[in-house]
């Protein structure tokens, strides 16, 4: 039996498993969160579903949530949407119910360990991953190691403060909800399409995203910058207004070397989630 890494992403309304098999990424389930039940139940939920990854032999397992985890102790300090999810020792639990070691981190953390490990961020040592959803999220690279910071809290430029709002408002799917009352795929066929308003309204929204890499930009200097989520398969319409707005950034040596780059991977959240695990690297690597 060959050995495997499970890797989970449990969200507010789904939990998705899958595990990687000598670099491959196979076996992908996802099931339902009970998200109004209550902790016990909603950790047996967890744990039975590990269990029917059992058949294979997994070296370890990791973990992604949508909320502050304190990474030393394995205890999610809150979960996205799902209340009765607070204050949990996730790693404990399951540590003693299944004798695995268990790595749990904030979603956004996952995604960029998982592009540095298994996608377009392979060959930097330094870089910063950005999720464009419902929401944003960035997580950060130094020199090939994840930097999670306090409670995983690390990369929350989501919440700075930015014009009237925050980063979020602007950069993620609230921006084409609030001042253009769509959503991101529903313009893009429009914009595709040659309407006016909505490849003004992706004219717009690049140039927002172009603000936040450039504050990314000031306080990290990565080697690329690579873009995730729903929105990004939207980036044609939005490239030449976010590079317009990098053109502004104060250091143009620092410019020419950042690369942004789009996530090819499609189980971003999964490959994130195994990429936290520290086990043999012929686990990893194919």
């Amino acid at each position: 039996m060959e050995k495997a890494i499970l890797g989970l992403d449990i969200g507010g309304t789904g939990i998705k498993g899958g595990v990687l098999v000598k670099g491959h990424l196979e076996d992908i389930r996802s099931i339902p969160t009970p998200a109004k039940e209550s902790k016990e139940f909603i950790l047996e939920t967890i744990a039975l579903f590990i269990e029917s990854y059992l058949g294979y032999d997994i070296a370890g397992i990791g973990i992604g949530i949508p909320g502050l985890v304190d990474v030393e102790k394995g205890e999610v300090l809150g979960l996205a949407n799902i209340p009765a999810f607070q204050h949990v020792e996730l790693a404990k639990f399951l540590q003693e119910r299944f004798a695995k070691p268990i790595f749990i981190n904030n979603d956004a953390n996952c995604f960029a360990i998982g592009v540095h490990k298994f996608g377009v961020g392979k060959p930097f040592k330094n870089i910063v991953g950005i999720t464009l959803g419902t929401g944003v999220g960035a997580g950060i690279v130094i020199n090939s190691h994840l930097y999670s910071g306090v409670y995983s809290a690390a990369g929350e430029w989501c919440s700075a403060p930015y014009l009237e709002h925050n980063f979020e408002h602007y950069c993620s799917g609230k921006f084409f909800h609030y001042y253009y009352d769509s959503k991101p795929k529903q313009l893009a066929k429009r914009a595709k399409a040659g309407d006016p308003e909505a490849l003004k309204a992706f004219e717009e929204y690049g140039a927002h995203l172009g603000e936040l890499i450039k504050h990314i930009l000031f306080g990290l200097a990565p080697e690329a910058i690579v873009l995730g989520g729903s929105i990004r398969k939207t980036y044609p319409l939005f490239e030449a207004s976010l590079k317009k707005s990098l053109s502004t950034f104060a250091y143009p040596t620092v410019l020419e070397h950042v690369q942004i780059l789009l996530s090819e991977l499609d189980e971003t959240a999964i490959h994130g989630a195994v990429a936290l695990v520290d086990v043999e690297p012929e686990i990893i690597n194919t």
